[in-house]
């Protein structure tokens, strides 16, 4: 049934195909532009003429890419991110997983996504424990070439000379999207024997624990640059984690990074 009824529809049509805007075609009427955009649809389907074709810039080649908001999406893609193109997708789609836990993340993650793809819309799925924060853009390749089938951990992760010059420029920003993807913030503790009692003392340090040597190299040339000292954590024979504790260099991280909120 037709709200508005036919006559507001022909009159709509009309406009239309003599080139009034949607937006003047729904002031001048009355009616919602979603209404006017899907009788458009309607119209042109009807009379088999091809989807109106729509340029989208690539933030990289075509356009001003925001680069501390990148390295620090970058980030987050190493460690939580991940693209995907099935047959039933016209585009790919960027997914970044963000636990409930950390509210604040999430709006980061979105503001990141927004900066970097000012003309593509973002939106957030529910999941169990966590939401999915996602974007769709035929630039993804462009823009994240570390994409490729499997896991990132079975495969090559090495970042192209623009993307090193550019994390090179944000050391920081790379830094942050890493800890808040696959890293923390969080109290260590230890013992110590003072005047012949044992007493224990807390500490803070930041973990990173990343299953892929390349990602984690990444992670520790960075921070090599950038004056953190580091050291590998061996559990059960493995080095995924690595901690910063030293007393300045949490400081520096910090200063910049600080924990997830």
């Amino acid at each position: 049934m037709n709200a508005h009824g036919p006559q507001i529809r022909h009159r709509a049509v009309a406009l239309l195909r003599n080139g009034v805007r949607n937006a003047d075609v729904a002031r001048e009427l009355g009616i919602p532009a979603g209404t006017v955009s899907y009788w458009k649809h309607l119209d042109r389907t009807e009379r088999g003429e091809p989807p109106e074709a729509r340029y989208a810039r690539c933030p990289r080649c075509d356009g001003v890419l925001d680069q501390a908001a990148y390295a620090y999406l970058l980030g987050l893609y190493l460690g939580d991110g991940h693209i995907i193109q099935n047959r039933a997708m016209r585009t790919p789609g960027l997914s970044i997983a963000c636990a409930d836990t950390w509210p604040g993340l999430i709006d980061l993650c979105e503001r990141a996504m927004r900066a970097v793809f000012p003309e593509n819309s973002v939106c957030r799925v529910r999941r169990k424990g966590y939401r999915e924060v996602k974007m769709y853009s035929k630039h993804l390749w462009c823009l994240f070439p570390q994409h490729g089938p499997g896991r990132k951990h079975e495969r090559s992760v090495a970042l192209t000379a623009w993307q090193q010059s550019l994390v090179d420029a944000h050391p920081w920003a790379l830094i942050r999207g890493l800890i808040h993807s696959d890293g923390c913030r969080n109290m260590n503790w230890t013992t110590r024997i003072v005047g012949g009692e044992r007493r224990r003392y807390e500490y803070p340090r930041y973990f990173f624990t990343n299953k892929s040597d390349d990602i984690r190299k990444l992670y520790t040339d960075t921070l090599d640059k950038l004056g953190v000292e580091w050291t590998h954590c061996t559990r059960a024979g493995e080095e995924y984690n690595i901690s910063v504790a030293r007393r300045a260099s949490v400081a520096l991280m910090d200063a910049h990074v600080g924990p997830k909120y």
